[in-house]
C-alpha cells in the first residue's frame, strides 16, 4: 500500500513514520510539514539520518498526494483534517486521522468541545478504536483514530459497561500522561524548569477527551453516559496511566468482574490482562502497541478500580493508526506493530 503522512514532524507523525518504515506492506510515498517544507526529515529528526532522508513537502497540492496514495495519515491539530477530507472526497484514497476531526458521531459535540466549526459533517467516518469497532473499520473510508487518554480509559471500562456491572453515573477517571501528549510546539507549561520535578492536573472538567470517552461507553451500553475525567501531566516523555473508578451494581462479585474482562479481551492480542490485584506500569508498555490492564475490588466501598497503561504515542496514536490500517487492508492486525516494549 502506498501511504502518505500529512504532518510528519509532530511527535505522533514521526512515530508513525518510524513504525511504517518497518511495515512490510507499506511504502511511504509522501511526507509533509508546513513549518519545515523543503528540509530533509533527518534535519528535523536526526534519528532518521540514513534511514529516511527524503525532503518534506507541503500539503498545498493535496490532490496530487491523494492521487498517488492508497492511504493518507493525518497528524494535524483539530480543524485541519476535515479540510483535507473535503478536498480529497472524490478520490478513492482512504484517510486515517490521528486528530479529533472525525472521532465524533455528532459533529455538534465536536464543535462544542473544540470550538471549531465542522465543515465536513456528512463524512462517512468510523471511530478508530480497533478492539471495539473492528467490523466498521474494515470498510471505512475515513477512520477517526481514537485519542490517547480515551484509548486507555475506554479499554479499562468497556467490559464493565458492556456487561452492566457498574453504575455508569459513578465513573471517575484520573489519568496521567507524559509530556509528549502535549505536542512538539514550545509552550511555557512544558518548559523544562516548569515541568521537571512537578506533577499537576489540567483541563479539569473541560478536557476535550471527555466526550470521546462518553461516546464510546454510551455506544456499549446503549444509553448516554456522563462521567468525570481529570488529566494530569507528569515529567516523563511517554506513557499514560489511567485509573478508573466506579460503583459496582448490586450483587456483582469479583469473579464476575474477572469474567467480564476475560470474555471481552480473550482474543485481543494487544490487550494484556494483568488480572485482579495487578499494577500495570507505563515502563512495561513503552514503545509498544500494548494496553496493560489490572483491576482491584474495594469491598469496603463496593467499588472497582481499573488501572490501564499505554504508550500514548503508540497505542494512543501511531501504533493504533497502523492497527486500523492493517484492519482496513485485510492484513494481519499485528503487522508492523508486533514489537515488544522498550526496557528500561
Amino acid at each position: 500500500m502506498r501511504v502518505s503522512i500529512i504532518g510528519a514532524t509532530g511527535y505522533a507523525g514521526a512515530e508513525l513514520l518510524r513504525i511504517l518504515l518497518g511495515h512490510p506492506k507499506a511504502e511511504v510515498v509522501h511526507i509533509t510539514s508546513e513549518s519545515h517544507t523543503g528540509k530533509a526529515l533527518s534535519e528535523v529528526y536526526p534519528h532518521f539520518l540514513g534511514r529516511f532522508d527524503r525532503p518534506l513537502e507541503s500539503m498545498e497540492d493535496i490532490e496530487r498526494i491523494a492521487e498517488d496514495s492508497d492511504f493518507i495519515f493525518i497528524g494535524l491539530p483539530a480543524g485541519h483534517a476535515m479540510e483535507i477530507g473535503l478536498a480529497v472526497a472524490e478520490y478513492p484514497v482512504r484517510i486515517i486521522d490521528l486528530g479529533a476531526d472525525y472521532r465524533f458521531h455528532d459533529t455538534t459535540v465536536y464543535e462544542q468541545w473544540y470550538k471549531v466549526e465542522h465543515s465536513h459533517t456528512d463524512a462517512e467516518r468510523v471511530y478508530g478504536l480497533a478492539e471495539l469497532y473492528r467490523g466498521a473499520i474494515k470498510e471505512a473510508k475515513i477512520i477517526g483514530n481514537a485519542g490517547c487518554y480515551t484509548t486507555a480509559s475506554i479499554l479499562a471500562l468497556a467490559p464493565l459497561v458492556k456487561d452492566g456491572l457498574i453504575d455508569t453515573d459513578s465513573i471517575v477517571i484520573d489519568a496521567k500522561s507524559g509530556v509528549s501528549g502535549a505536542g512538539r510546539s514550545a509552550k511555557l507549561p512544558n518548559h523544562f524548569p516548569e515541568l521537571f520535578d512537578n506533577f499537576k492536573a489540567y483541563g479539569v472538567a473541560t478536557h476535550r477527551h471527555t466526550p470521546e470517552i462518553e461516546q464510546a461507553l454510551s455506544d456499549l451500553c446503549g444509553t448516554p453516559i456522563t462521567l468525570q475525567f481529570t488529566p494530569h501531566l507528569v515529567p516523563m516523555s511517554r506513557g499514560i496511566l489511567s485509573t478508573c473508578y466506579a460503583k459496582l451494581t448490586d450483587g456483582v462479585t469479583a469473579d464476575r468482574v474477572d469474567e467480564a474482562f476475560n470474555s471481552l479481551y480473550k482474543n485481543e492480542y494487544f490487550i494484556r490482562l494483568r488480572g485482579r490485584g495487578a499494577y500495570p506500569e507505563t515502563k512495561y508498555v513503552r514503545g509498544s502497541n500494548f494496553c496493560d490492564l489490572g483491576w482491584h475490588i474495594d469491598e469496603r466501598t463496593d467499588r472497582v478500580i481499573v488501572l490501564s497503561a499505554i504508550d500514548n504515542l503508540v497505542k494512543g496514536a501511531a501504533g493504533q493508526a497502523v492497527q486500523n490500517f492493517n484492519i482496513a487492508c485485510g492484513f494481519d492486525e499485528k503487522l508492523g506493530i508486533n514489537m515488544p516494549p522498550m526496557y528500561p
